[in-house]
């Protein structure tokens, strides 16, 4: 047996990986409720705001910037249960989620006309850049899990 099978997996990595998996998870659902349209799920994520025009908004966003949100989350979902399953190959599906957080978030912060109010004030404000640093730290993470033998 080499030493990164006999190694015991630290307490932390399933901490990280469950926490991961349930995040990534929930970016999963939320992508598949936009995709089929589910405005229950636009009223009561956001009852303030019109679930049309949040999904008019949505439409707007250019092929890449579509493109990355998927990228995102379904990399995400699958670095997260690699993670768990301690395999090397969660570096390179979060460095894919990590990727697609800032190309499809980069251009919702930077080039998207804002959203409709109020999604466009305080917590909601902030939560593409707290998307971008969670993708990111997650893909530091299993890095350095890589590097410190854990992941094989």
């Amino acid at each position: 047996m080499d030493d990164v099978q006999a190694r015991k997996a630290p307490i932390h990595l399933w901490i990280v990986g469950l926490l991961a998996l349930l995040w990534n998870g929930f970016g999963c659902y939320d992508y598949l409720m936009t995709r089929f349209r589910n405005l229950d799920y636009f009223r009561s994520m956001a009852p303030d705001v019109d679930p049309n025009a949040m999904l008019a908004w949505v439409d707007g966003f250019p092929l890449y910037a579509q493109f990355g949100w998927g990228l995102g989350v379904w990399m995400g979902l699958v670095g997260s249960i690699l993670l768990l399953m301690r395999h090397r190959w969660a570096v390179p599906a979060l460095g894919l989620s990590f990727l697609g957080a800032v190309i499809g978030l980069g251009y919702q912060i930077f080039v998207a006309v804002p959203p409709p109010p109020p999604m466009d004030k305080g917590g909601m404000a902030m939560m593409p850049w707290v998307i971008i640093a969670v993708a990111g730290a997650l893909y530091f993470y299993a890095y350095r899990q890589q590097k410190a033998g854990v992941l094989r």
